[in-house]
């Protein structure tokens, strides 16, 4: 059996590059997987990946952008599975490449919500659950962007990212809920295209540490999943 055991997980954009890798790694270690994409559509590939490894799994759909349907997709993980005892809040948009003084706040807007208020209304949603059972991981990827103005909406809000990382945690300090943040490394997903450091699969066995923490281990920190790849 592995490590994560009868444990369920829900991985916001899921269906593709990063996502998926988590996901894969959270099945290879015995969890129950709930894939998320903006369609149910598009997690077939994710979860017929997932078949192999005998988990149960899931999936669900949302939207990011928009408020009314996180809190569609909160309602449903609610309602069926009674929450989650590991959240990886995942999804994110870049936007485009543009001057600083060119960026609209339309885009910012956009951006932000997508980023970051996505991310505090699922960990709250979850986080409650997690209190009560005296048991939770919350992992939110961040970003080692910098010197990189031209997408400064992203940055920013990845930096958001870590500030409320790092506040839930606090919360949460002593109750078994651990929340920390994940820097993926920069890989050759659809954002950062083919140009990018490495090959997406690498974000494994590293983006895992932080969902196999034992409780008392370290919460309101970073992790950069690439510090383990030697490790596989």
């Amino acid at each position: 059996m592995g490590r994560l055991a009868g444990k369920w997980c829900l991985v916001t954009g899921s269906s593709r590059g990063i996502g998926r890798q988590i996901a894969i790694g959270l099945a290879r270690e015995g969890a129950n997987v709930i894939v998320h994409s903006r369609s149910k559509e598009h997690t077939r590939g994710t979860l017929s990946a997932l078949e192999k490894y005998e988990v149960r799994t899931d999936s669900v759909e949302g939207e990011l952008s928009d408020l009314a349907a996180v809190e569609r997709l909160t309602r449903r993980v609610l309602e069926v599975h009674g929450g989650v005892d590991i959240l990886y809040n995942n999804a994110a948009i870049q936007g485009d490449r543009k001057e600083i003084w060119d960026t609209g706040i339309d885009e910012w807007k956009a951006v932000i919500q997508v980023n970051l208020f996505s991310m505090v209304l699922l960990s709250t949603a979850f986080a409650r659950g997690m209190k009560a059972r005296g048991y939770g991981r919350i992992v939110n990827l961040t970003s080692g962007i910098r010197d990189t103005p031209q997408l400064s909406p992203y940055s920013v809000s990845k930096a958001a990212v870590n500030k409320f990382t790092q506040d839930l945690a606090c919360e949460l300090r002593g109750t078994g809920v651990l929340v920390n943040h994940l820097d993926p490394g920069w890989l050759k997903t659809d954002m950062a295209g083919p140009g990018a450091e490495l090959e997406v699969e690498t974000v494994l066995p590293g983006a895992l540490v932080p969902a196999l923490l034992d409780n008392g281990g370290p919460t309101g920190t970073g992790f950069r999943a690439q510090d383990y790849r030697e490790r596989s």
